[in-house]
C-alpha cells in the first residue's frame, strides 16, 4: 500500500504511470476473483483505495493550478 506522502512527492507523469499500473492490476485481480483464483482478496481493496488516492491527488493539483 502506497503512502500518501510518497505519492505527493511524485510528478504528474509518475502518478499517471502508477495509475495505469494499478488499473491493470485491478483488471487482473477482477479476472482472478471471477475464476476463484484470487490468492489475497484484501489486495482488491488496497488497489482500489490506491487508485482513489492518486485520482484525489491529481484533482487537488489540477484545482490548485486553476486557482493560480
Amino acid at each position: 500500500m502506497a503512502r500518501i506522502d510518497d505519492m505527493k512527492s511524485k510528478s504528474a507523469d509518475q502518478l499517471s504511470e502508477s495509475l495505469g499500473e494499478l488499473k491493470r492490476e485491478q483488471f487482473n485481480l477482477r479476472f482472478q476473483a471471477a475464476t476463484n483464483q484470487l490468492e489475497k482478496p484484501s489486495r482488491v481493496r488496497e488497489v482500489r483505495r490506491d487508485i482513489a488516492r492518486i485520482k484525489t491527488l491529481q484533482a487537488q493539483r489540477t484545482s490548485a493550478e486553476a486557482a493560480k
